[in-house]
């Protein structure tokens, strides 16, 4: 009977540990630091529990980084990442698939396939940075890769005067463009002012 009922709470604590993970939403993570990517270059999926803010909680865990959360009366502020404490106009942001949400980050419930994107911004107007992403396509018979940039509603438009990072070799882009003859990459672009781009890569 004693031994009966050990096995019968090791199946239950086995039960609690597994359903969390098997009710997380499965949700592509990253977080972008003031001078350099903090996690998540290529965003990566994690499980997150519920919401925005659970999503940096994954990826602090995953890529063992510090953050701090002060309660207020409109909900928790995330007032660091990493090193920077938020201070005056600049701060920590986010972003769930390209959008900036008009509510706090433990409000936003995500679901599988989601992006979640953390960010140290510059608020000096009513506009955020965009977030710059890479189109690609095929052009006479070559590689070529375009800057985008999405603005704080999700619309995106062509960028100029950007610089891109093709398989380890950066290469300014006046137009925004960059062609190169087919086989592998990895590449991603950034932009003063914008927030960097993940890493894509392919053939």
């Amino acid at each position: 009977m004693y031994r009966r009922s050990l096995s019968l709470l090791a199946v239950v604590a086995a039960l609690l540990v597994l359903v969390p993970a098997a009710l997380a939403a499965r949700v592509h993570v990253r977080v972008e630091g003031k001078t350099q990517t903090i996690f998540g270059t290529a965003e990566p999926t994690l499980n997150v529990k519920a919401n925005a803010l659970d999503a940096l909680e994954a990826a602090s865990f995953a890529g063992e980084f510090y953050y701090h959360v002060t309660p207020t009366a409109f909900g928790p502020y995330v007032d660091q990442i990493g090193r920077y404490p938020a201070s005056g106009s600049n701060g920590w942001i986010f972003k769930v698939n390209g959008i900036v949400p008009p509510v706090g980050a433990d409000q936003v419930t995500v679901k599988d396939g989601d992006t979640v994107l953390w960010y140290w911004a510059t608020f000096s107007g009513p506009a955020g940075p965009l977030t710059l992403e890479v189109e690609t396509s095929i052009v006479k018979g070559k590689r070529c890769f375009f800057a985008t940039g999405r603005n704080d509603a999700g619309r995106a438009s062509r960028v100029r005067g950007v610089v891109y990072t093709l398989n380890s070799r950066r290469i300014n882009s006046a137009t925004g463009v960059v062609c190169t003859p087919l086989g592998r990459y990895s590449v991603r672009v950034a932009k003063t002012g914008a927030i960097r781009s993940r890493t894509y890569s392919g053939r």
